[in-house]
C-alpha cells in the first residue's frame, strides 16, 4: 500500500460530470489498495469570476476580504468531490486549508507555506477515509486570517501535503498527458517526456511552461517529493519529475535502475518554453559613471517590479553614455516607466523606450553543461526564419532570447525542430488550458 497525493486543477473539475469523472479516478486508486489525499482547485474559471465580481463592488478590494472570497471556490470543489465519492460507496472527508494544517505567512494573495500540521488528515486516513483538501489556501497563526497562496497555489498545496505526509508520490493532473518538450498548443509535434530533472523543470517553469508551477517544483526539490504529471482524461503514465538522487519508479523486472535516470547521461535539450507576459524597457543614454545603474534599479525596486533579463551596451555614437535594457512583467512596466520618467533629470538619461510587444523563448537542458554548439543551433534556427533577437540571457542549463511577440510561436516551432525534438504525431490536448 502506498500513500498517494493527487491534485486536480480547475479544468479537471469544471462541472458536475467532470467532478464525477475525477471521483471515479480517486476511487479507483483507493480500490487498488492505496491511501489517497487529494488537493483540488476551484471549478473551471471560478476564481477569475470571483475576481471580476470583487472588482464590480470595489475598485480596489480589501486584501483580507478578497482572500475570504477567493478561498470559497476551492471549498465548493472539495465538498462536491467528497459528495461524489460518498455516492460511490467510499468515505471521504473534506478539509479547508486551515483545517488541513496549512500554516502560511500573513501576505494576502501571495502567502507562502511555513509549516504543515496535518493532524486531522492523518486521523481521517487512519479511519480509512479518502481525504479531500481545498488547495490554494492556508491560515496565518498570528492574524488568525485565511490566506491564499497566489498563482499555482493548488500545485504547491499538493506538494506540501505530500512532503508533510511522507507520500510515495504526488500526482499533478491536468488536461495534457504530462510534460512536453514544448507547449503542444503552440508546437503540435511536441513530445511527451518520460522523465525530467527537477532542475530542468524549474527552468522551464520559470520561463513560461505552465504545466507545473515553479513554487511547487522548488518545494518538491527541497523536500524530496516525487512528482508525477499526468492527464485527468486518460490512465496513461505521465512524466516523472526527479530530484537529485531519484530514479524513475518504472523499472525493469529485475528492479534495476533505468539507464537514463537522473544522474546518468542527460539529453542536450529537454524542452523549449515561451513566455508572453514580458515587456522590455530601455533606458537610453545613461551617463556611464559609477552609480547610474544603482540609481535606476533602486527606483525600479521601489515599485516592487520583478526584473528578469538585464543588458547594458556602451554607445559608440556618444562616448561616456550607455543604454540599459531590462525585461519585466507587462503589468508592472507602466508603473516602472512612470517612476523612471519622473527622475530623468536627476539620473541624467536621455530617453525611455517601453515595448510590450515582445516575448521570451527559452531552451533548457542539463546537457548544455557538457555539449558545445547549443547556442549556434538556436541562433541559426532563428536566423533561417528571419526572426530578430532583441536580448540574450544565459544560465548553466538555459539560453533565453527576447523576440517580437508576433514571431514567438514561429520561433518556438523552428527551434524545437532544429534541436530534433519533434515527434512523429501531433500531441493530444484534452481540454484547452493545460491547467
Amino acid at each position: 500500500m502506498a500513500l498517494i497525493v493527487q491534485k486536480f486543477g480547475g479544468s479537471s473539475v469544471a462541472d458536475a460530470e467532470s467532478i464525477k469523472r475525477v471521483a471515479k479516478r480517486i476511487v479507483d486508486t483507493r480500490r487498488a489498495g492505496h491511501d489517497v489525499v487529494v488537493a483540488v482547485s476551484a471549478m473551471g474559471d471560478t476564481t477569475d469570476e470571483l475576481l471580476d465580481l470583487a472588482g464590480q463592488v470595489a475598485p480596489v478590494p480589501a486584501p483580507r476580504e478578497l482572500d475570504m472570497l477567493l478561498s470559497s471556490g476551492e471549498r465548493i470543489s472539495m465538498a462536491l468531490l467528497a459528495m461524489a465519492i460518498h455516492s460511490m460507496g467510499y468515505e471521504a472527508r473534506s478539509f479547508t486549508g486551515s483545517q488541513a494544517g496549512m500554516i502560511t505567512t500573513a501576505d494576502h494573495g501571495s502567502a507562502r507555506i511555513v509549516d504543515v500540521t496535518p493532524v486531522r488528515l492523518r486521523e481521517a486516513l487512519d479511519d480509512g477515509a479518502i481525504v479531500i483538501v481545498a488547495g490554494f489556501q492556508g491560515f496565518n497563526r498570528d492574524t488568525r486570517d485565511i490566506t491564499t497562496l497566489g498563482r499555482g497555489g493548488s500545485d504547491t498545496t499538493a506538494v506540501a501535503l505530500a512532503a508533510a505526509l511522507d507520500a510515495d508520490v504526488c500526482e499533478i493532473y491536468s488536461d495534457v498527458d504530462g510534460i512536453f518538450t514544448a507547449d503542444p498548443r503552440v508546437v503540435p509535434l511536441a513530445r511527451k517526456l518520460e522523465r525530467i530533472s527537477a532542475e530542468e523543470m524549474l527552468e522551464l517553469a520559470a520561463n513560461g511552461a505552465k504545466v507545473l508551477y515553479i513554487r511547487a517544483v522548488e518545494y518538491a526539490r527541497r523536500h524530496g517529493v516525487l512528482i508525477h504529471a499526468r492527464s485527468t482524461f486518460t490512465s496513461n503514465d505521465g512524466t516523472y519529475v526527479l530530484g537529485e538522487g531519484m530514479t524513475d519508479p518504472r523499472q525493469n523486472s529485475e528492479g534495476a535502475e533505468m539507464s537514463d535516470a537522473i544522474g546518468m547521461e542527460e539529453p542536450v535539450v529537454a524542452g523549449v518554453a515561451i513566455d508572453r507576459s514580458q515587456a522590455k524597457v530601455a533606458v537610453v543614454g545613461v551617463p556611464d559613471v559609477p552609480g547610474s545603474a544603482a540609481a535606476i534599479f533602486t527606483l525600479v525596486a521601489r515599485t516592487g517590479a520583478n526584473i528578469d533579463m538585464i543588458v547594458q551596451n556602451a554607445q559608440s555614437a556618444q562616448p561616456g553614455r550607455t543604454d540599459i535594457s531590462f525585461t519585466l512583467p507587462k503589468q508592472e512596466a507602466v508603473e516602472v516607466v512612470k517612476v523612471l520618467a519622473a527622475e530623468q533629470e536627476s539620473i541624467g538619461f536621455e530617453n525611455l523606450v517601453h515595448d510590450d510587444q515582445v516575448g521570451k523563448l527559452s531552451v533548457v537542458g542539463a546537457g548544455m553543461r557538457t555539449h558545445s554548439g547549443v547556442s549556434v543551433t538556436l541562433f541559426e534556427a532563428l536566423s533561417k526564419n528571419g526572426i530578430n533577437i532583441d536580448m540574450i540571457s544565459t544560465s548553466e542549463i538555459r539560453i533565453s532570447v527576447i523576440v517580437g511577440e508576433n514571431d514567438l510561436d514561429e520561433a518556438a516551432r523552428a527551434v524545437h525542430t532544429a534541436y530534433g525534438l519533434d515527434g512523429d504525431v501531433e500531441a493530444t490536448v484534452y481540454a484547452g488550458t493545460g491547467r
